[in-house]
């Protein structure tokens, strides 16, 4: 069951940094909390574009390096961490991206976030 649920996360991963970069790339743009933009030196675009190279790379590292599978999930469980705020402000602000166009469907996906958490820690240990 581990190596499937960590198999199912790096093809996630890896859908979902190939999305930032090409066709959901207006759709994540949603979910970068204002506060990231306005006071770092970089756009809403670049920082998608960021997160996605990043997250293709945890992707292919959690089936390429075996080695390191217990740090990838110690990561990308971090990353989970990391980008819950950008949750949390396209739910607070009330911005439509991913179906996710009521105030509801934003909340209700807020608790997605841990269990995405505890997939990675738990299927890398």
């Amino acid at each position: 069951m581990k190596t499937f649920v960590r198999w199912a996360l790096a093809l996630a991963m890896t859908f979902a940094g190939v999305a930032h970069l090409t066709f959901a790339r207006r759709d994540f743009q949603a979910q970068v909390p204002d506060a990231v933009v306005e006071h770092g030196p970089l756009d809403r675009d670049a920082v998608v574009v960021a997160s996605g190279v990043v997250e293709i790379a945890f992707g292919v590292a959690l089936v390429a390096l075996p080695r390191e599978r217990r740090r990838i999930g110690a990561a990308l469980a971090a990353f989970y961490v990391a980008i819950f705020p950008g949750n949390v402000d396209q739910w607070r602000k009330k911005r439509s991206a991913f179906g996710l166009d009521t105030d509801q469907r934003r909340f209700g996906r807020l608790f997605f976030q841990p269990v995405l958490v505890a997939a990675a820690w738990w299927s890398t240990r």
